[in-house]
C-alpha cells in the first residue's frame, strides 16, 4: 500500500490517502475501513438528464464522492473491495444522503476518514505500507493427476491455478499410457508455473507432496527449463524446495509452512510467525492443556487473572460492526500488551488464520496453569 498523505492523532481523529497497489493492499483496506468511517473516492455514475424535447438521456459522470460507511463487501477472486453508505458530499449529481457504492481498485487513490485511529487500525496501516513483511512464497501443491498453485502474500493466500487430470494405473501394457499421461499432466503443471510464479516477487517456490510426484516433478521442471531455455527457472533453482505433504490439497499448505527449508527462508515475515505461534498453541492444548485457552470467555477470565502470555486472535473479530464488540477486542489486544504480553493478529485469510477461526477466532497461550477454566461455560 503506499501512503500519499497521513494526517491523524493515534487513539484520535484523522485521515489517511493510500493506493492500494496489489491484492493484499485490497484486503488490508477491508481490515481498515469500518461502519461509521467515511471513505472519499472517484467513480462513475449513471446520471440521466432531460433534453430539449422533453425526452430523457442517460450519460456515465466520473465524480468524487464520499460517503459514510454503512456496509462492506470484498470479492478474493475478483481483488474488488465495494463499500456502501450515503453521500456527504456537496455535489451536484449525487444529493446529500443518498445511497451510493464506491469500488475501491487497485492503482486508484482513497481517502479514509476515522473518528478513531485505534491501535488495531494503526497496526494494520503500518502492516499495509511495509514491504518487508511480506511472505511473496509461491506454492505448488499436487499429487498424481491434481495440482493446486498458490501465492501466499502479507495477509492471504490465493488459488491461482488448479489442474486436474486423468492418470492411468501404473500396471503391465498401460505402463506407456501412464507415462504419457504423467507427462502431459506435469506439462500443464509448468504452462501454469511458468504463468503464475514470478521469481522478481516470490521469495521462493515450494513443489509439495505426498509420495515421489513432488520429486518427478521437479526433474520433469529443470530438465524442460534446460531443454527449453527458460531462463527464470533456469536462473532461480536454487529458490525452488521441496517439501513432503500428506496429500495435494489446500489443507497441507499448513505442513508446507511448517518445513524447516520453507520457514528458514520467510522466518521474518508475519505469515510465518503465524504458523510458528499457532503450532505452539497446539502443543501446548496437547501437552500441557491447563496452560492453554480458546473462546471469548475462557480468554477473558485469563486475562482477568493476569495468566495471558500470548494472545491469538483472528482479524475477522475486528470487521464486527458492533462498534461496541470491535472495541472490546481492540482493549483486549492493548491490554494484553500492557500487561507484558504479546498478541498476534491473524489473517482469516491465512491456513492459520483458518485454523484459528475453527476455535471461535481467539485463544491464548498463559504464563500458569488455570485448571478451573474447563467448569466455565464458554
Amino acid at each position: 500500500m503506499r501512503i500519499v498523505r497521513k494526517d491523524l492523532i493515534p487513539n484520535g481523529p484523522g485521515s489517511v490517502k493510500m493506493i492500494p497497489v496489489d491484492s493484499d493492499d485490497l484486503w488490508f483496506a477491508y481490515n481498515l475501513v469500518a461502519a461509521g468511517d467515511s471513505v472519499l473516492a472517484v467513480t462513475v455514475r449513471k446520471v440521466v438528464r432531460q433534453t430539449k424535447s422533453g425526452g430523457k438521456d442517460a450519460e456515465r459522470v466520473k465524480l468524487k464522492l464520499e460517503i459514510k460507511v454503512e456496509a462492506l463487501d470484498y470479492d478474493k477472486e475478483g481483488s474488488a473491495l465495494r463499500i456502501s453508505g450515503k453521500n456527504i458530499l456537496e455535489n451536484e449529481h449525487v444529493k446529500i444522503g443518498a445511497f451510493h457504492s464506491l469500488e475501491i481498485e487497485l492503482h486508484r487513490p482513497f481517502v479514509l476518514t476515522k473518528d478513531v485511529w485505534d491501535s488495531v487500525a494503526l497496526d494494520t496501516l503500518h502492516q499495509a505500507s511495509d514491504s518487508a513483511a511480506t511472505a511473496d512464497l509461491a506454492v505448488v501443491l499436487m499429487q498424481e493427476g491434481l495440482a493446486n498453485i498458490f501465492l501466499v502474500g502479507r495477509s492471504m493466500t490465493i488459488t491461482r491455478s488448479r489442474i486436474e487430470t486423468s492418470i492411468p494405473r501404473k500396471h503391465g501394457p498401460a505402463v506407456a499410457r501412464y507415462e504419457s499421461a504423467l507427462n502431459k499432466f506435469f506439462d500443464s503443471v509448468l504452462h501454469a508455473f511458468l504463468k503464475h510464479v514470478d521469481f522478481n516477487v516470490v521469495r521462493c517456490a515450494v513443489i509439495a507432496s505426498p509420495g515421489f510426484t513432488k520429486d518427478q516433478f521437479h526433474r520433469y521442471l529443470l530438465l524442460e527449463a534446460e531443454r527449453r531455455q527458460l531462463r527464470p527457472i533456469i536462473a532461480n533453482k536454487s529458490r525452488i524446495v521441496i517439501v513432503h505433504t500428506s496429500s495435494g490439497y489446500k489443507h497441507s499448505l499448513r505442513e508446507v509452512l511448517d518445513a524447516s527449508n520453507v520457514m528458514n527462508l520467510i522466518k521474518e515475515t508475519k505469515a510465518a510467525q503465524e504458523v510458528k505461534v499457532l503450532k505452539e498453541f497446539f502443543n501446548m492444548l496437547s501437552n500441557d492443556p491447563t496452560r492453554a485457552c480458546y473462546g471469548p470467555k475462557h480468554v477473558e477470565v485469563a486475562h482477568e487473572r493476569m495468566a495471558v502470555q500470548t494472545l491469538l486472535i483472528t482479524d475477522d473479530l475486528f470487521r464486527n460492526f458492533e462498534i461496541a464488540t470491535r472495541k472490546k477486542y481492540v482493549d483486549l489486544v492493548n491490554s494484553v500488551k500492557d500487561s507484558g504480553g504479546n498478541a498476534h493478529i491473524f489473517s482469516s485469510m491465512h491456513v492459520s488464520g483458518e485454523q484459528l477461526g475453527q476455535l471461535t477466532g481467539v485463544a491464548a497461550i498463559l504464563r500458569f496453569p488455570l485448571p478451573d477454566l474447563e467448569d466455565i461455560e464458554m
